[in-house]
């Protein structure tokens, strides 16, 4: 016979071993929680699965279901393409179908991703900036987050835009919580800068309450993040893709993409003798405003002594942008070439054809990296904006390849040093002085070397993958790896 309920030690419920003093404790809570001697089972199923999916893995989960299940948000252009990769990784490495809900641009949506609203309705930048669009911003986080519940995920994936991201994460945690069903593991893509804010790693702390596991981008985050409390995992820059996507025969020790010039300038009938500048002015609308008419003032300067010049705009896959970009060089004098953001190979064919770009401070740096372009760096924002950063920052540099090498590698025009003469400048120097040139091109092989994952977390790729290099070794794999192995506790 059985023995009785309230007889059964607590050990014989749990699935780790535990002292003999822990179990008197645990056994005294059990009693007065669940009141066994009186008969009243109370939150039995819930602290039932609370114990009994300890040590579980995504998979796991997902094996039990029968489909993976995984909701992912990117509120950005950059971020639509690292989700669009991660989603297409995880098909690849799943035993299980995946399924995918969420909030993403047309990348997302052709790994399978019928978005909730349109990417661009969040994809806003700044701090100041934000206010005017405040009510909007609540409205469809509400909308994300009902989607979220009724999708019932076994993973939530945020890409970057850490304003939108975290508040998500945040109340999703706070509304699971509330139900019934099991409670997802929440991932967040592209951790926050916090080495570049005063009291930045003080604040990671905090995320340990809805973050589960952070995917890092850049070398030392996963190090601090764990130092401060949270699973992180250094899973290389997502930029690095961008050689497997081309197809490109190069070595993992020298990163590099070298586009087809002479064929870009026979498809655009630009003479021979010609300069090309590429100008990228971002991919969010509000920096895009900003920075082309600061861009299309130093191109004017620019001609005066140098006649021949040829801009290149580089339009984010953002129907905002592509929409202003159109209108603004439909009424601008000086004859220019669009370049779509949609196509790679168009993209490094033009970044090959370029003798310099002209660039708004973001992941387009990595790319002009890549493609061993020299360049300019440039940032302007809202007055208050700029005055918080510069108070608030406790970096020196605002492009990422100057901050990973610590040294001023590439010229930066910030705040209210960003002026079309000073750009004009800058930009005319870097044309015509081959050691500053050159002083680039040496310093970006050291800058992609350092965007490369650590052999060691390569550990969860299975065993027929870790025979090979390229493109298993991809960030986006080792992330979709990292996710199906993540335990959950």
């Amino acid at each position: 016979m059985a023995k009785p309920a309230e007889t059964l030690s607590p050990v014989h419920f749990l699935p780790l071993r535990l002292s003999s003093t822990n179990a008197e404790i645990f056994g005294m809570w059990f009693r007065t929680t669940w009141n066994v001697g009186g008969g009243k089972i109370f939150g039995f199923s819930r602290l039932m699965r609370r114990y009994t999916s300890v040590r579980r893995s995504v998979l796991d989960m997902a094996a039990k279901d029968g489909e993976l299940r995984v909701f992912v948000v990117s509120g950005e252009v950059s971020g639509d393409t690292i989700g669009s990769r991660l989603m297409s990784s995880l098909k690849k490495l799943s035993p299980v179908p995946v399924h995918f809900s969420g909030v993403g641009g047309t990348m997302m949506s052709s790994q399978g991703l019928k978005s909730v609203f349109p990417m661009e309705d969040i994809a806003m930048m700044g701090l100041l900036e934000l206010l005017p669009h405040l009510n909007k911003l609540r409205v469809k986080l509400q909308e994300t987050i009902e989607a979220a519940l009724l999708f019932q995920p076994h993973v939530v994936v945020t890409v970057d835009s850490k304003g939108f991201s975290f508040r998500l994460l945040k109340q999703l945690r706070a509304r699971y919580s509330q139900k019934s069903f099991e409670i997802p593991v929440h991932f967040h893509y592209v951790a926050p800068s916090f080495w570049a804010w005063k009291g930045g790693e003080a604040r990671l702390r905090g995320l340990a309450g809805f973050v589960d596991h952070l995917l890092c981008i850049l070398p030392n985050e996963e190090e601090v993040c764990r130092s401060n409390g949270l699973v992180a995992t250094f899973v290389g820059h997502p930029i690095l893709e961008d050689v497997c996507e081309l197809n490109l025969d190069t070595s993992p020790h020298e990163w590099k993409i070298e586009g087809n010039s002479e064929i870009f300038r026979r498809n655009h009938a630009i003479p021979t003798g010609a300069t090309i500048i590429s100008l990228l002015p971002g991919s969010r609308l509000q920096e895009v405003t900003r920075m082309l008419l600061l861009f299309a003032k130093t191109i004017e300067l620019l001609q005066v002594s140098m006649p021949e010049l040829v801009p290149l705009i580089h339009v984010a896959s953002n129907q905002h942008v592509k929409d202003f970009v159109t209108a603004f060089t439909n009424k601008w004098h000086v004859p220019a070439i669009l370049i779509p953001g949609g196509s790679l190979h168009q993209k490094y064919d033009a970044f090959s054809a370029s003798s310099v770009a002209l660039c708004a401070s973001g992941t387009v740096a990595l790319e002009l990296q890549l493609s061993r372009l020299p360049c300019v760096v440039a940032y302007r924002a809202h007055f208050l904006t700029e005055w918080i950063i510069h108070y608030k920052a406790k970096i020196s540099y605002i492009s990422l390849p100057n901050i990973l090498l610590d040294s001023a590698i590439i010229p930066e025009a910030l705040f209210h040093a960003c002026t079309p003469a000073m750009l004009a400048s800058l930009t005319s120097k870097m044309i015509h002085d081959t050691g500053l040139r050159e002083k680039q091109i040496v310093a970006a092989e050291k800058v992609t070397r350092l965007l490369c994952a650590s052999p060691k977390n390569l550990h969860y790729l299975e065993e027929p993958h870790r025979r090979l290099s390229l493109p298993y070794y991809t960030p986006s794999m080792i992330a979709a790896s990292t996710i199906l192995y993540h335990v959950k506790s």
